[in-house]
């Protein structure tokens, strides 16, 4: 406090600073006082208790950050807010996009939405309709990717290199960003510039800032510091720090000092505004409880997929488990080993699904399903989840596919002009070499089309990236330039089986088996 009081006298401003509450205030109104005193424009936290108020200067055609992963962690009110102002042209920078009738899914609806920053949109048809029709720009955008944007926005950083998307459309550019009415390109996404570090090649992105950002926390204090919930945090928190302004809303408003320090999440300098929200549905968007734990699975294809799959764990691996197949495999982990499941919103050493009666609105999977966690778990922010997956901490990442190539190419998450779901964190699993890459998916398609081939038609994933294959009728590993070898084979199955439904050539190992089953 006498160091600035020396530095404001010397300066000529008001020396009279008072603290009040744990917070320093101006004990006159002078114009020049020491609360000017700063290189930036924020003075201090404003609380409002109108969610219009908090939005009603968010102007058209502006860039808004908002926070979320699918349903959860969403600011519901602030988004409410935005209806009600009818502002138009927006560019909206967020993980995911809501559903159709809810969230960011309501400004689809009234189309106050020009362009979309996201990983995926799955949960949302409106969206990709739009998207498809030419009335919607989408720039898709990898998760971890995103993530890091916004981080490296807030923090000042204009741009950084990954491996990301290296060999993708991200990469080479030309992604579908908007379309005309009869379904021609009008916007497609540029390449990248690309450097080569230590033999591996990195992409440049640039950082992402917006005009606002739209963030729902859990509590904050009088001061303005925030804490999150559980999963809830997941984009929430970068997206704080990368906005000229800041709009926070949280379920309860308590008393300066009634966090310990090292407890906050978001400090008070992050935070320009502060409603306390009125109403919150918290809508669920994948609603997933326990099943009895004597019912056993049925004994599919699918299931066979499974059972093999869940030979790869084990005993204290790190995983990440993708949508479908993937994540099912984690029903049949032995109970005699520990797998710490990760999840890319947030979450380390996921549990079972839950009980009808532990069901929580703000614990959710990388599916957007209800979990419940293991002693031991942690949670933590988007950006920090993928700096695990980029940085190689996990032992294994397990996804399902649409195509493989014979050198371990995958494509997962496009069908141009059909099929526009998003990449969702896929891209970021599989850009380690560290990390085993293991895809589980049936051999063929429902067409009886090749799945496994010479060469991906569909947009890539990842380039050279998968370890083993897994499918219904055998286990392939793979060689990033020797190409495949069947290493198991389903019992009834032969040689010749394998290569009328496998589009490419393969070696045969000599110790070739019989295709392995999980215990249960």
């Amino acid at each position: 406090m006498a160091a600035l009081r020396l530095l404001c006298s010397r300066l000529g401003l008001c020396t009279r600073v008072a603290v009040s509450g744990g917070m320093r205030s101006c004990a006159s109104p002078t114009e020049a006082c020491a609360c000017s005193f700063s290189s930036s424009t924020r003075l201090r936290v404003k609380f409002y208790t109108d969610p219009v108020e908090a939005v009603k200067d968010i102007s058209d055609e502006a860039t808004v950050l908002v926070g979320g992963f699918g349903l959860c962690g969403i600011p519901e009110n602030l988004i409410g807010a935005l209806l009600k102002t009818r502002v138009k042209g927006l560019t909206i920078v967020s993980n995911t996009v809501g559903v159709e009738d809810f969230g960011l899914g309501l400004l689809l609806q009234t189309k106050q939405v020009k362009r979309i920053v996201c990983s995926y949109v799955g949960g949302n048809p409106l969206c990709e309709q739009q998207y498809l029709a030419g009335e919607l720009e989408l720039d898709l955008t990898p998760q971890g990717t995103l993530a890091e944007k916004i981080r490296a926005g807030g923090a000042g950083v204009p741009a950084f290199y990954t491996s990301t998307g290296y060999g993708t459309l991200v990469h080479e550019g030309g992604a579908p960003i908007k379309y005309y009415e009869d379904g021609h390109l009008a916007i497609i996404s540029k390449p990248r510039e690309v450097r080569e570090f230590n033999g591996r090649h990195f992409l440049l992105e640039e950082a992402i800032t917006g005009d606002f950002a739209l963030v729902k926390g859990w509590k904050a204090d009088s001061a303005g510091n925030v804490i999150f919930r559980k999963s809830a945090r997941n984009f929430n928190e970068p997206i704080c720090k990368a906005a000229d302004t800041t709009v926070v809303e949280v379920e309860e408003i308590v008393d300066v000092g009634s966090f310990s320090p090292e407890d906050i999440h978001i400090p008070s300098i992050y935070v320009d505004r502060l409603i306390k929200g009125k109403h919150y549905e918290k809508r669920i968007e994948r609603l997933t409880i326990r099943k009895d734990e004597d019912e056993k699975p049925k004994d599919n294809k699918r299931t066979r997929i499974i059972k093999r799959a869940a030979l790869e764990f084990e005993d204290g691996m790190y995983a990440n488990l993708g949508i479908g197949i993937p994540l099912l495999a984690s029903n049949f982990i032995s109970p005699n080993i520990t797998v710490h499941l990760h999840s890319e919103n947030g979450v380390l050493g996921l549990g079972p699904f839950p009980l009808k009666d532990e069901v929580d609105a703000d614990l959710i999977n990388a599916g957007k399903q209800t979990v419940t966690i293991i002693p031991g778990a942690s949670f933590f922010a988007s950006d920090e989840s993928f700096a695990m997956v980029r940085g190689g901490h996990l032992n294994l990442t397990m996804l399902g596919g649409m195509q493989v190539s014979k050198y371990g190419d995958l494509a997962n998450w496009m069908i141009p002009g059909k099929k526009v779901k998003g990449m969702g964190g896929a891209m970021d699993l599989v850009s380690s070499p560290k990390t085993k890459v293991v895809v589980t998916m049936e051999h063929s398609t429902k067409a009886n089309e090749h799945k496994i081939v010479d060469k991906c038609t569909m947009p890539l994933t990842g380039k050279r990236c998968v370890n083993r294959i897994i499918t219904e009728k055998a286990v392939f590993d793979v060689d990033k330039m020797r190409g495949l070898t069947l290493i198991e084979l389903w019992e009834g199955l032969t040689v010749d089986d394998i290569k009328k439904y496998t589009g490419c050539a393969f070696a045969v190992s000599p110790n070739l088996k019989p295709m392995q089953q999980v215990v249960t």
